[in-house]
């Protein structure tokens, strides 16, 4: 079966978008699958043509003047434009089975234009409403004109696609109230590639010696720094944690949008002291400061895109060995039994996260069982190389189902 995916951006970007799209196909490849991808105008490729990465087959869309800085709708439209022409070509060549497109909703139109002219089966996967990611990201406004437009295209799409998969029984919901069909949506959840990010790494006794962490209770965050995280919080529960734990210390990896406000937060902090900003590290360095952290930290705000969204990073901690403690939004109460495999406190509240973690930090025999349970999950639930059965029988139904019709 030969499978052409359609993506926003993909490797060598890095970001979790495209490190999950490198599992699935790689999880494809290894269950038999041909595939190959088509990157739209963000991916900034130039000229386009075709780049093989890490193994896998990229068809660039061209981009003029490089970059993918046009803004608008004349210049989301040429950017389409060029997508739609992209993929007609990367199909010429490529000859797939199936078209598997993902959010944005810009790739599934894209997608829907070059499947109905060439009469392929079209998948669309929505791992984010864009609408609602544009509020989460502080480029748009929940309600606004512009939010309900993008929000009727999203609808549009859906309706007009053979299939729909999601990454989280939130947003099948969600779909479901609008009108799609249940039968019509699958749930494909975010999962860990466990043969790149399945082997916690010892405590790298340097590392922690650098950073000032010999003999602390270390939370972390390792991520993307947008406001909808709550960092803020994090950072302002410290006072109360330091003050119940004097030894705890907050590691503070990535960067992002809300970075430049978070250090001056930190800055003014009465336990400055106690906070350490990392910065951005190469995705290959990312499980060394895994294993300098006792306790992952991800205290959401509660709003509509994270209730309904589940996050990657949770279950990156939970395959590294590591206790997870996160806020009780939607997202995160898929993902983590609270007193099983993680630890749900109460979102947008400082103290409450400043008491759980204190709790936690202070029960340690009850981590190696914790630790424990959430890695089985892992392993059990969310492991890339049985998460990607989810796709094979909707694609086998879309076949027969066109090859009837062609009859």
């Amino acid at each position: 079966m030969r499978i052409l995916h359609i993506l926003d951006h993909g490797l060598p970007l890095q970001s979790g978008y495209s490190f999950r799209t490198r599992a699935i196909l790689k999880a494809q490849e290894a269950a038999g699958m041909t595939v190959a991808a088509v990157t739209g105008p963000r991916q900034g490729a130039g000229k386009g043509g075709v780049e093989m990465v890490d193994g896998l087959t990229f068809h660039r869309t061209p981009v003029q003047g490089g970059g993918a800085g046009r803004r608008g709708v004349i210049g989301e439209g040429a950017g389409l434009a060029a997508q739609v022409r992209a993929i007609d070509s990367a199909v010429k060549a490529f000859r797939p089975d199936v078209l598997h497109a993902h959010s944005p909703v810009l790739d599934a139109l894209a997608g829907w234009a070059v499947a109905r002219r060439r009469g392929l089966p079209l998948v669309y996967e929505i791992r984010a409403f864009w609408e609602d990611a544009a509020v989460g990201n502080g480029t748009g406004v929940e309600g606004s004109a512009r939010y309900r437009v993008t929000r009727a295209v999203e609808s549009w799409a859906c309706a007009r696609a053979d299939a729909v998969a999601v990454i989280c029984e939130g947003l099948r919901g969600d779909l479901i109230a609008r009108g799609i069909g249940a039968d019509k949506i699958i749930v494909s959840p975010n999962g860990v590639d466990l043969t790149l990010f399945g082997q916690p790494v010892p405590r790298d006794a340097a590392l922690a010696a650098e950073w000032g962490l010999e003999g602390a209770e270390v939370i972390g965050f390792i991520g993307s720094f947008y406001d909808y995280e709550g960092l803020d919080d994090l950072i302002a529960a410290m006072p109360r944690l330091v003050a119940a734990r004097p030894k705890a210390r907050l590691l503070l990896v990535g960067g992002g949008p809300m970075e430049a406000a978070l250090r001056a937060q930190a800055d003014a902090s009465p336990v400055a002291d106690a906070i350490r900003f990392v910065g951005r590290v190469p995705h290959q360095e990312v499980e060394r400061y895994y294993g300098l952290v006792d306790v992952l930290a991800y205290p959401r705000k509660k709003m509509r895109l994270t209730d309904l969204v589940t996050p990657l990073k949770p279950l990156e901690a939970m395959a590294q060995g590591r206790l997870v403690a996160a806020s009780n939004v939607g997202g995160h109460r898929e993902l983590i039994r609270d007193g099983v495999t993680g630890t749900l406190f109460p979102p947008d509240d400082p103290a409450a996260l400043a008491d759980a973690l204190a709790d936690l930090l202070g029960d340690r025999a009850i981590w190696d069982a914790r630790r424990a349970a959430g890695r089985a999950f892992v392993e059990k639930e969310r492991d890339w190389a049985s998460n990607i059965r989810h796709y094979e029988p909707v694609y086998q139904r879309l076949l027969h189902r066109a090859s009837t019709n062609s009859l």
